[in-house]
């Protein structure tokens, strides 16, 4: 695909709630509501940029809903809409995978990176070359 031909809607998506901090985000609204200072503590290491920059595309795909209360100082607290719950369960799952799995892809990673790293005549069997 050239750089600007359109991604389809639902590989775009897909990359939404996949994202790094889009999974995160979606992962830790599942517990309750959160305050953007509260969300941003929780996930660690994401600039206030990416985050608000997350949030607003999620909020835009459905999936996260933003209240902005009228007080002083402004408050605003992010939650999961029905359609972010359903996609958040989704990912949480996903993530939980990951880590009961994590060993078993660890030693797959090993021995494939073990296969890799021999001699290529050691891989293909070829034990000398005659002219």
């Amino acid at each position: 695909m050239a750089e600007s031909e359109p991604m389809c809607p639902e590989r775009l998506l897909m990359e939404h709630v996949t994202s790094r901090w889009g999974t995160l985000a979606l992962i830790a609204l599942l517990d309750r509501p959160h305050r953007f200072s509260e969300l941003r503590r929780e996930i660690g290491q994401v600039s206030e940029k990416m985050l608000a920059q997350t949030l607003r595309t999620l909020e835009r795909d459905g999936l996260v809903h933003r209240d902005a209360k009228p007080v002083i100082p402004p408050r605003v607290d992010y939650s999961l809409t029905d359609l972010g719950r359903e996609v958040a369960e989704q990912v949480r799952d996903l993530a939980r995978w990951t880590e009961r799995r994590l060993a078993a892809v660890e030693r797959a990673r090993e021995a494939y990176d073990a296969t890799r790293t021999r001699p290529a005549a050691v891989r293909t069997g070829v034990t000398g070359v005659t002219a």
